[in-house]
């Protein structure tokens, strides 16, 4: 590599060390806590939050670059505060005693003098007395002067990054900075689901509201789900399991979606600790593994959590921008995600997403439209269909229109969940009546997840069976890789890997999971290393399997062509609403569809 020569360099020639004024350090700050516009938001949101705030309004022009306005009605602040809330690492949130005790979204003190450095801040607030303004332009504070509020704080930053122009060329186009701050405001009004939150698009003097989450009342879980509907959609409400688990000193509460309503990206996964939105990668990866089982690799599934934990516990002081956090220990909190959302999926059964429905019935497509006649109109077409008496001819006995069951076909009730058999289609669909609607039910899809939840059944009961090798496979890894393996080896044993050290920082493989049958040890630990290192744990061997038992059933179910008895068809309901996760296949599609009267009535145009 080329050495450079030292930019900064004293009389002598030779690097200076110096100390920066405090706008240089404003600067430097701000470039760590405000990378864009959203992230301006995001700090002042927080600050109305922190001060008790029911009710918050942020106004947006130019996608935050010329103006981010936010009016809050929270606690206020005195005309003597306001210099000081202008000072780096002021702040009324902590004393400086504990830090690991932080039950407030802020506590550095950095935002505010951050925006100031690289901005034109004016903060106008009131808490008892009359109301207070000051101003910041490029670091300069002005005097404090009177001013006119009713009650709590306005804080308008005009012209972001107008001290530092080389950032300006950084931001993305308006439409995209004001969506990024869109999301911002949406995760916080998740977090926050019984505060008002309004975003305005004040560009060119027009006030255009661009979100609306007025406060949801009820408790925890009635108010969350209120704010959900507003914020993500009543299609996810609709389909969301509530969680409420808690374990370890550990809570985890929230609403996580079917495996029927899986995304084509992580874009409606929301999770917060202790109420802040967070952006962790063990907990997200938490979240992957426990519906590893019911979604194809290329699905992603929904959901909206927040865990709970000591604020010891927890070190939200890791990242710049408090995206991240750190916990003291990170394998209950992984452990208490997956086990909550597995048993939640579990307790489930057979039950299927709404919207599997709600798009079969956008796959009806009438063969012509016609206007919807008037009631006078029905009237007199309802009276010429109506029949007439007719003399000189006697009433003709008519034909029953279908066939009465034979008394050898026992009749199915249809007050079960899925309803009772009625036909099979093209040797693959069965079709059921229910009390309220219809079922179609993937004969193929069906049985597949049942035989496979049978043969997972089985596995555990008999415990996954490992096969000794007649010569152990050595690997030569890493002093690190080799480290982090056997630190995982009583785990990796469990599911029929046996690993141990053999000299330096090699590896000998002894035993393998049988039912992989011939494998190569080294790719296969090279693979679980890459997990450790990614989420702290390795799911890589039991997906294995999994997938290995998913094929088994594969072939062990009912083939698609094959022509089923109305018993067969019925016992399939039968054990489908018997069988956890039985509403999706191993791959995550529905295996079945169910269609209300309502619905049906709607098609032919009868609602």
């Amino acid at each position: 590599m080329t050495l450079h020569t030292p930019k900064i360099t004293g009389a002598s020639g030779r690097p200076v060390i110096r100390q920066l004024d405090e706008a240089a350090i404003n600067r430097i700050a701000a470039g760590e806590v405000v990378e864009r516009p959203a992230s301006a938001v995001k700090e002042l949101v927080e600050n109305a939050l922190d001060a008790g705030a029911g009710r918050i309004q942020v106004d947006i022009a130019d996608g935050g670059k010329t103006l981010i306005r936010v009016t809050d009605d929270g606690c206020g602040m005195g005309a003597e505060d306001l210099p000081l809330a202008l000072s780096r690492h002021a702040t009324s949130k902590i004393d400086g005693t504990d830090l690991l005790d932080i039950r407030s979204f802020g506590f550095r003190g950095e935002a505010l003098p951050s925006l100031g450095a690289v901005g034109r801040l004016t903060i106008t607030s009131r808490a008892e007395g009359e109301a207070a303004q000051i101003a910041c332009e490029g670091s300069r504070i002005t005097p404090v002067r009177p001013a006119a509020l009713t009650r709590g704080t306005v804080v308008e930053l005009r012209d972001l990054f107008f001290a530092t122009p080389a950032r300006l060329k950084f931001l993305r186009s308006d439409r995209a900075e004001m969506q990024a701050v869109t999301e911002v405001i949406r995760r916080l009004a998740m977090a926050e689901p019984q505060t008002s939150f309004t975003l305005r698009d004040v560009t060119g003097g027009e006030a255009r509201t661009l979100f609306r989450a007025d406060p949801a009342n009820g408790d925890l879980f009635d108010a969350l789900q209120s704010r959900l509907a507003t914020v993500i959609g009543r299609d996810f409400t609709d389909n969301a399991l509530r969680i409420d688990a808690e374990r370890d000193g550990l809570c985890l509460q929230g609403y996580a979606a079917l495996p029927t309503y899986s995304r084509g990206s992580s874009a409606q996964q929301y999770l917060f600790v202790n109420g802040r939105p967070v952006l962790d990668r063990m907990l997200y990866g938490a979240l992957r593994a426990a519906y590893f089982d019911v979604l194809s690799r290329d699905r992603h599934p929904a959901a909206v959590l927040n865990l709970i934990a000591d604020p010891k516990r927890v070190d939200v002081n890791v990242h710049p921008a408090k995206a991240e956090v750190r916990f003291r220990e990170p394998d209950a909190a992984r452990s208490l995600i997956i086990t909550a959302l597995k048993s939640a999926l579990t307790g489930a059964g057979h039950r299927a997403s709404s919207t599997v429905g709600a798009a079969t019935l956008q796959a009806f497509r009438p063969v012509y439209q016609m206007d919807r006649p008037g009631q006078p109109a029905l009237s007199r077409a309802y009276a010429f269909q109506s029949p007439q008496t007719l003399t000189g001819f006697a009433e003709a006995p008519q034909a029953p229109a279908f066939a009465p069951p034979r008394e050898e076909e026992p009749q199915a009730n249809e007050e079960h969940p899925l309803g009772a058999a009625r036909a099979q289609l093209h040797e693959n669909w069965i079709v059921a009546q229910t009390a309220t609607g219809i079922v179609i039910v993937d004969q193929h899809a069906a049985h597949e997840r049942l035989v496979y939840e049978r043969l997972k059944r089985q596995m555990t009961d008999s415990g996954i069976r490992a096969q000794a090798l007649l010569i152990p496979e050595i690997v030569d890894l890493s002093p690190t890789d080799t480290a982090r393996l056997l630190d995982a080896a009583q785990a990796l044993a469990g599911i029929g890997l046996a690993i141990e050290p053999f000299g330096g920082s090699a590896i000998a493989i002894r035993e393998t999971p049988a039912i992989l049958g011939p494998v190569n040890g080294e790719a296969l630990l090279r693979d679980i290393l890459d997990e450790l290192a990614d989420s702290g744990d390795s799911q890589l061997i039991q997906t294995k399997i999994d997938a290995i038992l998913s094929r088994m059933a594969c072939h062990g179910s009912v083939r698609s062509g094959r022509q089923m008895r109305p018993e067969e068809m019925n016992a399939l309901l039968r054990e489908m609403e018997a069988t956890p996760l039985s509403g999706q296949c191993n791959h995550g599609r529905p295996t079945y569809v169910e269609l209300s009267l309502h619905d049906i009535e709607r098609l032919f145009g009868r609602r």
